[in-house]
C-alpha cells in the first residue's frame, strides 16, 4: 500500500488547478446508461472512483473509453446493448456510489440487479429512499443474496415526498423518471450542485427538467433519450480542501478553475476565521499569517448549501490551529469523527461527545505515523501534517486516491514537501 512522506512548515504559495467533480462525474456516467447513443463527458478527474465506475460499466456490456494525452480529462461511453444490467458486488464493494445505476437500468431495461453497497466507514448510507421511491413508480423490488433486484415494464410517473434529504436518491430517482410515462414530481429533493450538473446533461440528453437546484424537481418522461457530449463541474470539495491548506500553512494560494458560487459556506467560515479571500469568477486567492493569525469558528455540518459534510475533517483540522475553542457538529453522517484519533495522535486537543467535537486550538502538531480511514479523513491527515513539526507519515492513502486527483504532485507545484512511497520492499 502506497504511503505519503509529509514534512511540515512550508507556506504554499502559487496556483492549484481544480479537477472536475467526483461526485457529479459518477451520476453523470450511469446517466449514459439511459440511452443506446454515445455520452461523451469532459473534465473528468482522474481518481480510482472513476475507474472502478468504468469496469461497473463495461461489465453490464458498455463500450468505454478513458482519454488519454490531451483527452485524458474525457471519456466516451456508449451503452448500445447492456447484456448483463448487474452491479456484481466485486467491483462496487468499494465504491458507494453502485446504487446510482439502479434507477438508470431499471428505466431503460426493465430490470436491475445492484449489489447491495453496504457499510461505509464514516457511516450507512441507506438505499431504502431509493426502493420506496421506485416502488411508488411501479416496480418490483426484491432482496437476493446481498443483491437487490428491480423489475418494470415501464415507470409510471408519480408524486415523491423523500423522508430526508438524500443527494444519490434524487439522482438516482432523478434519472429513472426521465424514461417514465408521464409526470413525476421529486419533493425535499436534494440542492447540491452535483444534482444540477446531473439534470444539465439530463436535459442535453433530451430529457424534461424543471427545478433542479430546488427542493422540487419535476420531470415529463420521454420515450428515450439521445447522446450528447457534456463538461463536469469543478469539484467543490476539492476546491474548499486546497483553500483550508493555504490558510493553514499561513500561505498565498490561488485556487484556480473552480465555482466560488458552490463554496459559500466555507468561505463563510474562513473569512470569519481571519484568512483573507478574493473571489474571482472562477478563482479564489487565499491569504493568511498562518498558526496565530486564525481564530476559532465553530461549524455544524448541513445540507447544501450549508456546510459540507464533506468538509468537515478538514475544517477540524484547520481548528486545530485556531486561537480559542471551536465547536464542530456532524449532522449528516453518524460515524465522521475516524479522523480525530489520528489528529489527537499528532497532537490536538479534540474530545468527542456523540455528534460534536470539541476542539480546543491552537496546539502545536507534532508529526507522526497515522491510518487513512476514509477518503476526507485523508484530506484533514495531510493538512494537518502539512504543518506539524517533522516528517509524517501517512498510511492507506488509496483513501485519498479515490477522490483527489495527483494530490501530491499538486501540493509539491505550490511549495509542499510531500511524496509518495510504495512498499519499501516490494513484492515477492
Amino acid at each position: 500500500m502506497d504511503k505519503f512522506v509529509v514534512r511540515g512548515g512550508n507556506p504554499l504559495l502559487g496556483t492549484v488547478k481544480i479537477s472536475g467533480a467526483k461526485n457529479s462525474a459518477l451520476p453523470c456516467m450511469a446517466a449514459a446508461i439511459l440511452t443506446a447513443d454515445e455520452v461523451i463527458l469532459e473534465n473528468i478527474p482522474q481518481v480510482r472512483d472513476i475507474e472502478t465506475e468504468r469496469k461497473l460499466l463495461e461489465s453490464m456490456g458498455a463500450e468505454v473509453e478513458l482519454g488519454y494525452g490531451r483527452a485524458q480529462h474525457r471519456t466516451s461511453i456508449k451503452c448500445g446493448i447492456l447484456s448483463d444490467p448487474v452491479a456484481k458486488y466485486e467491483i462496487v464493494k468499494t465504491m458507494r456510489a453502485s446504487s446510482l445505476v439502479l434507477g438508470p437500468l431499471i428505466a431503460r431495461t426493465g430490470i436491475a440487479r445492484v449489489a447491495m453497497p453496504g457499510g461505509c466507514a464514516i457511516g450507512g448510507r441507506p438505499i431504502d429512499l431509493h426502493i420506496k421511491a421506485l416502488e411508488q413508480m411501479g416496480a418490483t423490488i426484491t432482496y437476493d443474496h446481498g443483491y437487490l433486484e428491480a423489475k418494470a415494464d415501464r415507470l409510471k410517473g408519480t408524486h415523491i415526498v423523500f423522508d430526508k434529504i438524500t443527494v444519490t436518491g434524487t439522482e438516482d430517482i432523478l434519472m429513472a423518471a426521465t424514461l417514465a410515462e408521464g409526470e413525476t414530481i421529486l419533493e425535499n429533493s436534494a440542492r447540491e450542485p452535483e444534482v444540477t450538473d446531473l439534470a444539465a446533461l439530463l436535459i442535453a440528453m433530451g430529457a424534461k427538467i424543471e427545478g433542479a437546484g430546488t427542493s422540487t424537481i419535476k420531470i415529463q418522461g420521454v420515450s428515450s433519450l439521445h447522446g450528447a457530449r457534456y463538461r463536469i463541474n469543478p469539484d467543490r470539495i476539492e476546491a474548499g480542501t486546497f483553500l483550508i491548506a493555504g490558510a493553514i500553512t499561513g500561505g498565498d494560494l490561488n485556487v484556480d478553475c473552480c465555482d466560488p458560487a458552490h463554496l459559500g459556506s466555507l468561505i463563510g467560515k474562513l473569512e470569519q476565521a481571519g484568512a483573507r479571500l478574493d473571489i474571482g469568477t472562477d478563482s479564489i486567492r487565499v491569504r493568511s499569517e498562518g498558526v496565530g493569525s486564525l481564530k476559532a469558528v465553530d461549524i455544524s455540518t448541513e445540507e447544501y448549501p450549508g456546510f459540507p459534510t464533506d468538509m468537515q475533517a478538514q475544517y477540524m483540522a484547520l481548528a486545530t490551529q485556531a486561537e480559542g475553542t471551536s465547536i464542530v457538529t456532524e449532522n449528516i453522517f453518524e460515524n465522521r469523527f475516524m479522523h480525530v484519533n489520528e489528529l489527537v495522535r499528532m497532537g490536538a486537543n479534540i474530545s468527542v461527545s456523540g455528534r460534536t467535537a470539541t476542539v480546543r486550538g491552537r496546539t502545536p502538531l507534532q508529526s507522526a505515523a497515522v491510518m487513512c480511514s476514509d477518503l476526507r479523513a485523508s484530506a484533514a491527515l495531510v493538512l494537518a501534517a502539512l504543518v506539524a513539526d517533522g516528517e509524517s507519515i501517512l498510511d492507506r492513502v488509496y483513501h485519498m486516491d479515490r477522490g483527489y486527483e495527483r494530490m501530491e504532485e499538486k501540493l509539491r507545484g505550490v511549495g509542499a514537501q510531500i511524496r509518495r512511497m510504495g512498499d519499501v520492499f516490494g513484492k515477492r
